[in-house]
């Protein structure tokens, strides 16, 4: 990374830190970019120049997970199902929740934090779904890149939707358990049995779909 693109990835962190810092404090409908702007000490357009909304800016990190997702997928091993490689992704990040399994006190509270502050904003909520809409939309694309299927062929999509209702599914209830005040110790193991289920049901169902041929060179 050359000086330029790395003072640009420097100055992104620094605008969605400062985001995050309001956000976890006071709300995220209760936060304005001029705020952000004002806190980062940048220019609001310069906020926009980074983040086209508010709410990319706290959702950054996980359409940047959505994108490690389908890129998995796409650069799977030769043999290996779609269902296979998304849930190899899924569950080697843990992210703040294999933190806080470990006992770490800031990523538990961080945790308790963004699931407090997405539950009190329909906004966040809406922008979640849109999100792993969009996710969806990519995975279905390299799905019928592998499989040679037509424009007009649904079955890429309901293959992707299906593998990211997992996901979705995981998340709230990982949420709901958080919200409750669940032990974080112990909630990790939770989502892992829950998605050791949940990708069985997926695999019988999915697993001869997709399987990368020998040879493909995606």
């Amino acid at each position: 990374m050359g000086l330029r693109e790395l003072k640009k990835e420097q100055t992104r962190q620094l605008i969605a830190d400062t985001a995050w810092r309001l956000f976890s404090s006071r709300g995220f409908d209760q936060v304005t970019v001029a705020e952000i702007a004002r806190q980062a000490q940048v220019a609001e357009a310069t906020v926009f120049n980074y983040f086209s909304s508010k709410e990319d800016l706290f959702y950054w990190p996980l359409e940047a997970f959505g994108a490690r997702l389908v890129e998995t997928v796409g650069a799977r091993p030769p043999g290996e199902s779609a269902v296979a490689a998304f849930r190899r992704a899924l569950l080697a990040d843990g992210g703040l929740l294999a933190e806080a399994e470990g006992g770490a006190a800031q990523a538990a509270q961080r945790l308790r934090t963004v699931n407090r502050v997405i539950a009190g904003s329909p906004a966040l909520q809406a922008r979640e779904e849109q999100a792993i809409s969009r996710t969806a939309e990519a995975l279905a694309a390299v799905l019928a890149a592998d499989t040679g299927a037509p424009d007009s062929d649904p079955v890429p999509l309901v293959a992707a939707n299906a593998l990211l209702g997992a996901h979705r599914a995981l998340l709230e209830y990982a949420r709901r358990r958080v919200l409750a005040g669940a032990d974080l110790t112990g909630l990790a193991a939770e989502v892992r049995q829950h998605a050791a289920a949940a990708f069985a049901l997926l695999e019988h169902g999915l697993r001869d779909y997709a399987v990368k041929p020998a040879g493909s060179s995606r």
